[in-house]
């Protein structure tokens, strides 16, 4: 269980697992392999706070979502031995339908 919860307007998503071999079937080295630029929302804090009302604007993506970010998004934490990134809702560029 994860035992993170993020606030505010952060957001917990689980990166996908880096390709270990190529199309053609090389396998590739640790040092060679690129971090993946998409992966699985885990948590959401409670939103983006609206200073004029003081109300929470709810996210755009929702946990589940398979969503695609830029390479150096968010912040890497571990927790329980698994790889996560904190991040905002504005370093995600795209959710996969």
């Amino acid at each position: 269980p994860m035992n993170v919860r993020p606030l505010g307007d952060k957001l917990i998503v689980q990166r996908e697992e880096a390709a270990t071999m190529t199309e053609s079937g090389i396998f590739l080295p640790e040092s060679a392999k690129d971090k993946p630029k998409q992966g699985t929302v885990i948590a959401l804090g409670s939103g983006i706070l609206n200073r004029d009302t003081g109300d929470y604007i709810p996210f755009t993506v929702k946990k589940g979502d398979t969503v695609i970010f830029s390479s150096y998004s968010g912040t890497e934490i571990k927790v329980n031995d698994s790889d996560y990134l904190i991040m905002t809702e504005e370093d995600i560029l795209g959710i996969v339908d």
